[in-house]
C-alpha cells in the first residue's frame, strides 16, 4: 500500500465518520425541536418525518461505514485490485532486474 493509499482511506474514514455524526445529531435536534418549529400538526409531522429519514440514512452510513464497503466498490474488488497490482509491479521489478 503506498502512502498516498493509506491517507485517503484516513481522509476518508474521517470525513465519514464525521457525517454520520451530522446525520444522527440533525435527527436528534429535529425529534427534539431544537429548532422551534410551530407545534401545528403539519410542521410536527414534517419535524418527525425529517428526523427518521436523517436518522435511517445515518445509521446506514454507519452501516457501510463498519462494514467497510466503498462508495463504488465492494470491498472484495478493491482487495482484488490490490493483489493485482502487486503482481504487476513485481513483475517490472523483474523486468528492469533482468535487464
Amino acid at each position: 500500500m503506498s502512502n498516498g493509499n493509506s491517507i485517503t482511506r484516513i481522509v476518508r474514514l474521517a470525513f465519514g465518520v464525521f457525517m454520520i455524526v451530522v446525520y444522527l445529531g440533525m435527527a436528534y435536534l429535529l425529534a427534539i425541536n431544537a429548532f422551534d418549529w410551530d407545534d401545528t400538526a403539519l410542521w410536527r409531522t414534517m419535524r418527525w418525518a425529517m428526523a427518521g429519514v436523517l436518522g435511517l440514512y445515518g445509521i446506514y452510513r454507519c452501516y457501510r461505514q463498519i462494514t467497510g464497503v466503498d462508495y463504488y466498490r465492494t470491498r472484495q474488488e478493491l482487495e482484488r485490485d490490490d493483489v493485482d497490482n502487486s503482481s504487476h509491479h513485481s513483475e517490472i521489478i523483474d523486468k528492469l532486474t533482468k535487464q
